[in-house]
């Protein structure tokens, strides 16, 4: 087995090495020695990083993301949380659809100024109550339908 040297692993990565040291002091990775001063991985490192980027990118913490490699370093990942966290990434995609829709109506209407407008005022509204208040079934009102 090839053994990468750090400088090798942020190459074939694209991810820095000042990340490599923070994954593998939050232990999301392991070296497996040095060469010189050059801490050196296994290639199955590209695989465990190619799932820590993909966890970021779902909105996974690191932590929750350790969480999701057995003491083998090989994947073990949780379907529940899998499904909680696609549950939150369909309410994202809701609310972002309701924005990106009052953002074209605002860019598109045809009042003289954005205060005149009847739906950028109620949106104003229900901007101002959606950081302080949640509805009943604890969820935060959204933008879809402003």
């Amino acid at each position: 087995m090839k053994l990468l040297d750090i400088s090798e692993v942020s190459q074939q990565s694209g991810i820095a090495a000042s990340a490599l040291r923070h994954y593998e002091e939050k232990g999301l990775i392991t070296s497996l020695g040095r060469r010189g001063l050059k801490r050196l991985f296994g290639p199955e490192v590209l695989d465990q990083l190619s799932l820590i980027t993909l966890g970021k990118t779902a909105g996974f913490s690191l932590d929750e993301i350790k969480a999701m490699f057995g003491p083998d370093g090989h994947p073990k990942i949780s379907r529940d949380k899998l499904e909680e966290k696609a549950d939150d990434l369909d309410r994202q995609i809701e609310r972002l659809a309701g924005l990106r829709d009052m953002i074209r109506h605002v860019a598109d209407c045809s009042a003289p100024s954005h205060m005149e407008c009847p739906k950028f005022r109620k949106l104003l509204r229900v901007g101002g109550r959606t950081r302080k208040r949640k509805s009943s079934t604890g969820r935060v009102h959204d933008l879809k339908g402003w």
